[in-house]
């Protein structure tokens, strides 16, 4: 979800478990992006915990870990800054695919709070901070939940 034209939900987050899965890695958008799907997780009621993880990288493993062990939901955070090297495409491409894997695999959401991105800037802007334009943090959450409700108003 982008910024324009972004969704409004309606959520409900009571009587979920959601684990939030936060890389370590560039500690103020990191932190940013914790904050904002933390305050949208207490608002929905929902009960979460917090599980911080060394890199992007790691994020599909926990992810998996937790929605095995009873997790309705993870909802992941991750920054990504590209560089000199390959490395970025590496990483954002494990992450992103093996994030997308775990859902499948699970058959339960995981709001993709990941961020990959040119420059610091664009993280600061999208973090949740004050001044940014975006909380992409926020909307991993909500998606995270409005994902968890769709799928139990599917018939069984």
């Amino acid at each position: 979800m982008s910024g324009h034209g972004s969704p409004t939900l309606d959520i409900d987050g009571s009587g979920l478990r959601v684990v939030i899965v936060a890389g370590s890695w560039h500690d103020e958008i990191t932190n940013g992006l914790i904050a904002g799907a933390t305050r949208t997780l207490e608002a929905a009621g929902a009960e979460f915990e917090l599980v911080r993880v060394p890199g992007s990288f790691e994020l599909p493993v926990v992810a998996k870990a937790a929605l095995e062990a009873g997790a309705d939901a993870v909802v992941a955070l991750g920054v990504i800054i590209r560089g000199g090297t390959p490395h970025f495409e590496y990483v954002s491409a494990a992450a992103t695919d093996g994030l997308t894997r775990v859902a499948l695999d699970t058959g339960k959401p995981v709001g993709f709070g990941v961020l990959t991105l040119d420059d610091e800037q664009q993280g600061l802007d999208r973090a949740g901070l004050p001044g940014s334009k975006e909380d992409k943090g926020r909307e991993a959450a909500e998606a995270a939940i409005a994902t968890v409700r769709a799928l139990h108003a599917l018939p069984a």
